[in-house]
């Protein structure tokens, strides 16, 4: 007995050394090192620092104390902020794909189940965005094919607007016609206006992107478990469930009238087409080809129709911008003329217009990213699965980047002799990997929709009421949205 437990504690001396002599061989393990940051309170970390509506703007004051690169705790998560253009700048497109994780959100992960394009990671993640991004190329995004949907919706929604004989009109109105072309592009045709369909799928996305911008969900990811027991996260997942029976629907009417010959005539069409041929991992099975689907109608209805909603809502508080926009679309497009993509280049001002109103509104102003292994950022290693946050509000707000960033100001985008510029701080659609897969197809639509929609009407406020009471103090809700409200669309001359 005494001689097997010399031999097992020999045996153990031997093992113990031989792992010693390997890690000495690989040389010493980097420590992390973790930029300062506020002393957390049990518990709650650093959340009472930060302001429930305007987390942001409470991140921004963090940074003048500690610095453009610091760690907050957001309950007991340990979360690295980036601020300012250039800790962005380094952290999205000099870090490769060491940052192009996302951390487990926990509502999102219930939602999608690790599926999707926005908040998957890994190899399922990859392979959607690259499908997504080519499939998205083949339907005419960025070119001809599409513009001609987006000025086909244009006469919808003046159509729609012209009901209203210069009255009142939703502002929320305005987000139909976005919503249809991201529809068309899934789905290969467009929705009627009074479609139950189309109104049900509107209903249903707004009521979750209210709720996914609530206390209740934000309390949810934070503690999880305290959330799961006070089910916190029920409401919502009621409302995806809706979407997701909607979408079924859809996808089972176009696997009936199965695939066509030539190419796809809409997203969920090739997503089919892709799940026939070789998918031996089902990284196109129905539940990831829902996800896929769920993240294009969420994102890109949401997105572009507040965008637009927000650059009208501008346009009728600031009416001198809005006349010298309107001014320089009649030198452009003379009578009978049909506004067209390529029109972008001879309309400085209005291009100059539409950008301000994306650096000025920040509409996505903090989505999370995660170290997928160990990571140098602004001369702090931080260990793999570490949250990062590129608070792209610190970076369209930029002091060192912009003249006058807490203004509505068009002269940001152009020189002094009134040729559009992009400075390199305009990062809306965020960089790097991580970049909007659908940033051309916005680009267009908003381009298209906003020229339009001011070529043919004077937005102004109700009756009764001046430009300065109009509401710009964003809703609560996922995106920065404007609140609802009212404006008037009156025919030009």
């Amino acid at each position: 007995m005494a001689l097997l437990l010399l031999g097992l504690l020999g045996l153990c001396g031997l093992l113990g050394l031989w792992s010693w002599l390997r890690a000495w061989a690989r040389g010493p393990t980097p420590t992390p090192c973790w930029p300062p940051g506020p002393r957390p309170l049990p518990l709650i970390g650093n959340l009472h620092l930060l302001r429930v509506t305007q987390q942001d703007r409470s991140l921004m004051e963090l940074a003048e104390r500690y610095g453009p690169v610091f760690t907050v705790h957001l309950g007991l998560q340990k979360t690295v902020v980036l601020t300012g253009y250039e800790a962005v700048r380094e952290a999205l497109l000099g870090t490769g794909q060491q940052l192009a994780g996302r951390p487990p959100i926990p509502i999102f992960h219930l939602i999608q189940r690790g599926g999707g394009i926005f908040f998957a990671s890994g190899p399922r993640w990859k392979a959607a965005r690259q499908f997504t991004v080519r499939t998205l190329h083949g339907l005419g995004v960025g070119r001809g094919p599409v513009a001609g949907k987006v000025l086909q919706e244009l006469r919808c929604l003046q159509d729609e607007l012209d009901s209203y004989r210069g009255q009142p009109f939703p502002l929320a109105l305005l987000g139909w016609a976005p919503s249809n072309v991201t529809f068309t592009l899934l789905f290969g045709q467009r929705f009627h206006y009074q479609d139950p369909v189309f109104l049900s799928l509107l209903g249903l996305i707004d009521e979750v992107m209210v709720l996914l911008g609530s206390p209740g969900l934000q309390l949810f990811n934070l503690y999880p478990g305290l959330g799961a027991l006070l089910q916190l996260h029920r409401p919502v997942l009621s409302k995806i469930e809706q979407v997701r029976d909607i979408l079924r629907t859809l996808l089972e009417a176009q696997r009936a009238s199965g695939p066509g010959a030539g190419p796809a005539h809409g997203y969920v069409d090739a997503l089919m087409r892709q799940a026939q041929r070789d998918d031996s991992q089902g990284l196109f099975a129905e539940d990831n080809a829902v996800a896929c689907t769920l993240d294009m109608i969420m994102a890109g209805t949401e997105t572009t129709s507040a965008t637009l909603q927000w650059a009208i809502l501008l346009m009728a508080q600031h009416q001198g911008v809005q006349g010298r926009v309107q001014e320089e679309l009649d030198h452009v497009l003379g009578p009978g003329q049909q506004l067209r993509p390529e029109h972008q280049a001879a309309l400085p001002y209005t291009n100059a217009v539409l950008h301000e109103v994306q650096r000025y509104i920040t509409l996505l102003p903090h989505v999370p990213r995660c170290t997928v292994a160990d990571t140098r950022l602004g001369g702090y290693l931080l260990p793999k699965g570490t949250p990062v946050i590129p608070l792209l509000t610190s970076v369209l707000l930029d002091k060192t980047q912009w003249k006058t960033p807490g203004q509505f100001n068009p002269d940001h985008f152009l020189d002094v002799h009134g040729r559009f510029v992009q400075p390199a701080a305009f990062l809306p659609f965020s960089a790097g990997r991580r970049v909007c897969v659908g940033e051309r197809l916005a680009r267009t639509e908003l381009f298209l929709l906003f020229a339009g929609l001011l070529w043919r009407y004077r937005l102004l406020p109700p009756p009764g009421t001046s430009p300065a009471t109009l509401h710009t103090e964003p809703a609560r809700a996922f995106t920065m949205r404007p609140r609802a409200q009212a404006l008037c669309a009156v025919l030009r001359p």
